[in-house]
């Protein structure tokens, strides 16, 4: 009998168990071949190896044992390539060095309102409604 007597309550209980997240795409598994790409804790970018333990809900993280012998838990997936994609990685890496800097904000135009210019332009905050807090101090200290 599930909860309240009722003999369908095993069912209620399954069919609202915890769901099973989706896995990434891109999600690494244990016995998987990877790459590192930086150095982390004494273990040279570069260095392949195999995933022996792969964990954590919102922050893919690994145990690895390199081919030099050495184990390094708490590896990022972001540090991790797979063996066979390392050769694309490097030259992704090396195109995006490459590629100039744009930048963020342009310059205000010189017909700009003043709500628009200075510290606002770094706000958060719509200008309409910076315009319209100016306007109303304005009209109160009138």
């Amino acid at each position: 009998m599930g909860p309240g007597g009722s003999a369908s309550g095993s069912a209620e209980y399954r069919r609202l168990s915890m769901a099973k997240p989706d896995p990434a795409p891109t999600a690494l598994a244990a016995r998987e071949r990877v790459t590192l790409t930086r150095d982390i804790r004494g273990v040279a970018e570069g260095s392949s190896g195999r995933i022996k333990v792969a964990n954590g809900l919102t922050w893919a993280r690994y145990w690895v044992q390199f081919d030099s012998g050495a184990w390094v838990g708490s590896v990022s997936g972001a540090d991790l390539v797979r063996e066979s994609d390392w050769e694309a990685f490097k030259v992704r890496r090396t195109e995006e060095a490459n590629r100039p800097v744009v930048a963020a904000m342009p310059a205000a135009a010189p017909g700009e309102s003043a709500a628009r210019s200075g510290s606002a332009a770094n706000s958060r905050v719509p200008a309409h409604l910076l315009e319209r807090s100016q306007k109303a101090r304005a009209r109160k200290s009138e």
